[in-house]
C-alpha cells in the first residue's frame, strides 16, 4: 500500500484564512460607512486622523500606554491593511520599498475596504503560489531581525491571527455601534 502524500501545510494555512474571509470577515464588513469607521465609543480612542496636508495617520505611541487605549474601526482596519498586509506583501513578494514613514493610511471606510480587498487578494494569491519548502524557509531580511530565522509558516500563521482577531474586534465595534443609544433614538 502506497503512503499518501499527506497535507500541504501551506495550503492549510491559506485555507484557514480564505475560509474566514469568505464566510465571516467580508460579509461582516459590508455596509461600513465613514460614520461607523471613525466612531469613537469612548473618550481617548486611538483612530486614524487627518494631517494638515489631507493625508491620514494613526494615533500611536511607543511604548503603548497601559492599559492600551480603545481603538476605532479605522485604526484596526488601517493596521490590517497597511502593517499586516500591504507592507508584508511588498517586503516578501514586491520591491521592498514600503516604509512606515511614507505609507498612505486609509482616510475613509470605502478606501479602507477597497485596499483591504486588494491586499487580501494579493496575499492569498501569493500564499497559494508557495510550496511547503517556501513555508519552511526563514523569512530573512524581509522582516525585522528578531523574525529573520523564523520560517515563513510562522509569519503566515501570525498574519492569520492578526486578521482574525482584529476582524473580531471590528465586528464587536460594529455591533456596539448599531446598538448604541443614539442609533435607537434615530430609529424613532
Amino acid at each position: 500500500m502506497a503512503a499518501s502524500a499527506g497535507p500541504r501545510w501551506g495550503a492549510e494555512v491559506a485555507d484557514q484564512l480564505e475560509f474566514h474571509w469568505d464566510t465571516t470577515m467580508w460579509p461582516r464588513l459590508e455596509g461600513l460607512d465613514d460614520d461607523e469607521y471613525f466612531w469613537e465609543p469612548v473618550d481617548g480612542c486611538w483612530s486614524v486622523r487627518p494631517r494638515p496636508d489631507g493625508t491620514f495617520v494613526p494615533d500611536y505611541a511607543y511604548p503603548a500606554p497601559e492599559p492600551p487605549p480603545v481603538t476605532t474601526i479605522a485604526w484596526r482596519l488601517s493596521h490590517v491593511v497597511v502593517m499586516v498586509l500591504e507592507m508584508r506583501i511588498d517586503h516578501h513578494f514586491g520591491e521592498r520599498r514600503l516604509d512606515l514613514a511614507d505609507v498612505r493610511w486609509p482616510g475613509g471606510a470605502a478606501e479602507a475596504l477597497d485596499r483591504l480587498r486588494a491586499a487580501y487578494g494579493r496575499w492569498i494569491t501569493e500564499l497559494r503560489r508557495l510550496d511547503d519548502a517556501d513555508f519552511a524557509a526563514p523569512v530573512g531580511a524581509a522582516e525585522p531581525p528578531q523574525w529573520a530565522e523564523f520560517p515563513f509558516v510562522t509569519l503566515a500563521l501570525h498574519v492569520n491571527r492578526e486578521i482574525i482577531h482584529h476582524h473580531a474586534e471590528v465586528a464587536l465595534l460594529r455591533d456596539l455601534y448599531r446598538a448604541r443609544p443614539a442609533a435607537h433614538a434615530d430609529a424613532l
